[in-house]
């Protein structure tokens, strides 16, 4: 059991970095583990200003993953008009919005119960 959190816990990090790395916003981490009938363990979302920025932060997460745990995602949803992109990793579910389509959807909300952490950013 801990060596699974302990690979969630380097994966999200990993994800968080390559976020990071082409300035994606508004990064929120959602402790899914507390809540009955989830599909996953965390949800990552965070959101771009444009598709190409979008499509530069899923770009970005996968080359970091991959160097490092030589991880890749399960399935990859959304990239054809990357206003909302799903990166399914199983434990850890990514999602990359659009604002406009981050603030629609409000995913948060729906996932009241989860322990939200924010991740600060420096740009």
């Amino acid at each position: 059991m801990v060596k699974k959190e302990t690979n969630s816990d380097q994966l999200i990090a990993h994800i968080i970095k390559g976020i990071e790395e082409v300035k994606g916003n508004d990064i929120e981490i959602l402790d899914l583990r507390e809540i009955e009938n989830t599909v996953c363990d965390y949800f990552i979302i965070c959101n771009g200003t444009s598709n190409t920025q979008v499509n530069a932060i899923v770009n970005s997460i996968q080359k970091t993953v991959s160097k490092a745990l030589k991880d890749k995602p399960w399935h990859i949803e959304g990239s054809e008009n990357a206003e909302w992109v799903l990166m399914d990793y199983v434990n850890v579910v990514v999602h990359v919005f659009q604002k406009h389509i981050r603030e629609f959807y409000d995913i948060e909300s729906l996932w009241g119960d989860a322990k939200i952490t924010t991740i600060e950013t420096n740009y």
